[in-house]
């Protein structure tokens, strides 16, 4: 197993090509998965990407300055795997963020925005079999995006993005089970009720506690 990625056809801009459809491939890996093959090697990554190994090189560097990899002497390159403690504290920040946004956004988003929020969430109860989680997963990733989109706070939309591609990979395990879904059907419900009621405050704190419970879950449950 390890990472799915598509070779780049225009050969401009390689550089920054390689760096995003790395940095795809990356988020988009179930990093927490013990079976993963974390190992980032080179040659092989610029063979599928059709390039030579410097924007791959580049690209990597790039990424460890982020935090999605570490290079190790004599080893390579590995997507990194954060600590529980490291997992915490980035959910919490999280929480503290997306929370202001949905405060923000109240104010600022129009109805038929708000509305969109909704229609995410139409074809689902929240008694969803498990053939449906992979599906719902990343519906629930575009819900907490589109929150700090429509926040349209620049400085808050800038410091959410690398924060949002480390949590992805953590939502993409902690969405498997079942009754985390279940209850975050309902948690994404209430929290548009209290938007398109433009009530902040309700707002503001539901996203929070829902974005805390994920905190508390993590650290009850996962194995790291």
């Amino acid at each position: 197993m390890g990472l799915s990625i598509d070779r780049l056809k225009d050969p401009e801009v390689l550089k920054d090509k390689a760096y995003r459809s790395l940095r795809d491939a990356i988020s988009s890996l179930d990093v927490y998965d013990p079976e993963i093959d974390l190992r980032l090697d080179e040659r092989t990554l610029a063979q599928q990407l059709g390039v030579s190994r410097t924007p791959i090189r580049e690209s990597l560097i790039r990424l460890e300055n982020e935090g999605f990899v570490k290079t190790i002497p004599h080893k390579g390159a590995f997507v990194v795997r954060k600590t529980l403690e490291q997992v915490i504290d980035m959910v919490h920040v999280w929480a503290a963020l997306e929370s202001m946004a949905a405060r923000l956004l109240t104010v600022r988003a129009s109805d038929e925005n708000i509305s969109k929020l909704r229609e995410l969430f139409s074809t689902y109860d929240g008694s969803k079999s498990q053939a449906k989680i992979n599906e719902y997963s990343e519906t629930n990733i575009e819900f907490h995006r589109t929150i700090i989109e429509m926040s349209r706070c620049k400085p808050l939309m800038e410091i959410s993005e690398n924060l949002f591609l480390h949590l992805k990979m953590i939502r993409l395990r902690s969405i498997t089970d079942p009754d985390r879904a279940k209850h975050s059907i309902i948690d994404h419900i209430h929290i548009i009720e209290a938007l398109e009621s433009r009530d902040a405050d309700t707002a503001e704190t539901l996203v929070r506690n829902h974005t805390l419970r994920l905190a508390e879950q993590i650290e009850k449950h996962w194995n790291f």
